[in-house]
């Protein structure tokens, strides 16, 4: 499994193909829905020198939760928090 730093499985997202994306980690937090600016969460885990955020004291955080509790981008259905599902069972 290829995690982003927010807990998404870049292995089966629909932007790996569609836009191009390599994931997070390989395009240095710069995705092509953010423009010039970096995420949020990546940027927070890699100012902690963190490879994600399942690895913070503060995991799962607000901005994570936000996140994880919105609309799947891969889908367009509710995520139901499945990222901080998969940094949980990474963590196992």
């Amino acid at each position: 499994m290829n995690l982003s730093s927010c807990g998404i499985d870049c292995d089966v997202c629909k932007f790996k193909v569609e836009s191009g994306c390599s994931g997070c980690h390989a395009i240095k937090g710069k995705p092509f829905w953010a423009g010039d600016d970096t995420c949020d969460l990546y940027a927070c885990a890699e100012g902690k020198k963190l490879q994600d955020c399942g690895k913070c004291v503060e995991f799962p955080c607000g901005k994570l939760e936000e996140w994880a509790n919105g609309t799947d981008d891969t889908t367009g259905l509710p995520e139901n928090g499945q990222r901080i599902k998969s940094l949980q069972a990474r963590e196992e």
